[in-house]
C-alpha cells in the first residue's frame, strides 16, 4: 500500500511543459494539459506565467516554436522557483 502524496499542480505542469520542450508531445497535448490543469494552488506569479503560456499556445502559428519555447522555459522557471 503506497502512501505517496498526490503530485502537486506545479510538479504536473513542470512535467507537462518539459515533455513538450523535449518534443515528446505536441502543441495540442500541451494546450489540453494546460487547460485541464489546476491552477488554484499556484502562487500568483506561477499562475500568471501558466496563463501567458496557455494564451500563446492557443494562438500559436506554425513556425513559432522558438518563441513558444522561450515562454515555456520562463514558465518552468516561475514554477520551479515558486514565484
Amino acid at each position: 500500500m503506497s502512501t505517496s502524496p498526490e503530485p502537486k499542480a506545479d510538479d504536473e505542469l513542470i512535467n507537462l511543459i518539459s515533455r513538450w520542450l523535449a518534443r515528446h508531445i505536441g502543441n495540442a497535448e500541451l494546450r489540453t494539459g494546460l487547460a485541464e490543469s489546476d491552477r488554484e494552488s499556484l502562487a500568483p506569479g506561477q499562475r500568471e506565467a501558466v496563463d501567458e503560456l496557455a494564451r500563446e499556445v492557443e494562438s500559436a502559428e506554425p513556425g513559432q516554436r522558438g518563441e513558444l519555447e522561450m515562454i515555456a522555459r520562463e514558465t518552468l522557471e516561475a514554477l520551479a522557483l515558486g514565484t
